[in-house]
């Protein structure tokens, strides 16, 4: 295995779809196969903050204070149970919206502060907010590639479209090395229709970029984080934590391959 280091942001307009779940659950699963991993919440909900056992709105220092300059990225980097370094997020990233406008190369604050640790990890992971904001954009500029969790409803095709054109934006004009690294169909039931015919659309219509492994709904996956804890570190056999850790395996095959 050689080191190298990959930073991944997690990204859907579409809340609601597993993607804090996605991030806290590969991380874990990332750092329980031996990987150094670094988890940044970027949602001012503070979920993935709550879902790895922090308080979150703390007064303690996070990642809004890296946006506007206050410190350094090192100096707000913790150790967490599961493994994983963390980065927390706090209400004040709703405010970091408007701060960030004042700033020149406001787009490269994120990716910035990374450099300084990127070295350190072999994977970085960004959870980002559910709309495509100026913090959304600073992952897609910060970030080599992106995951895309996504329920299989109506809607989710639609959605696709629209987050691969702003990729592409992205890629066009601020950070050429960004690419869709793979769509994750998450809270899957096999027993719903829709379910399996959107997965197979998103199969046929998108090839390659869709990760084989799914991930299915489960309760076992919804309960962890109101108790602070990983899927691994709460029900470790169930069926959410093995699909994630498959997921997590076929990750690393795709992306160690490269």
């Amino acid at each position: 295995y050689t080191a190298m280091s990959r930073v991944l942001a997690l990204t859907n307009q579409k809340g609601g779809v597993g993607k804090t779940t996605t991030v806290i659950n590969v991380a874990a699963s990332l750092a329980r196969a031996g990987r150094k991993v670094l988890l940044i919440d970027l949602d001012s909900q503070a979920n993935a903050t709550a879902g790895i056992g922090f308080v979150p709105y703390s007064a303690d220092s996070g990642i809004y204070e890296v946006l506007i300059g206050r410190v350094s990225l090192e100096s707000v980097i913790r150790s967490t149970e599961s493994g994983m370094d963390a980065v927390i997020a706090s209400r004040n990233l709703v405010g970091a919206q408007v701060e960030l406008l004042n700033f020149d190369q406001r787009e490269y604050r994120l990716k910035n502060a990374i450099r300084a640790v990127r070295d350190t990890y072999n994977y970085i992971l960004m959870d980002c907010p559910p709309s495509l904001n100026i913090v959304t954009l600073n992952a897609l500029v910060a970030a080599d590639g992106v995951i895309v969790p996504t329920q299989c409803e109506y809607f989710a095709l639609q959605g696709l479209v629209e987050l691969l054109d702003t990729i592409e934006t992205v890629r066009q004009s601020l950070n050429p090395q960004l690419k869709l690294d793979g769509i994750l169909r998450t809270m899957h039931d096999r027993r719903n229709k829709l379910n399996r015919e959107v997965s197979a659309q998103l199969s046929s219509h998108f090839q390659d970029l869709v990760y084989r492994t799914i991930i299915p709904r489960n309760i076992r996956l919804a309960e962890a984080p109101s108790h602070g804890k990983t899927a691994l570190d709460y029900d470790n056999k169930c069926l959410g934590t093995m699909a994630y850790i498959a997921f997590t395996g076929e990750l690393l095959s795709k992306e160690e391959r490269l």
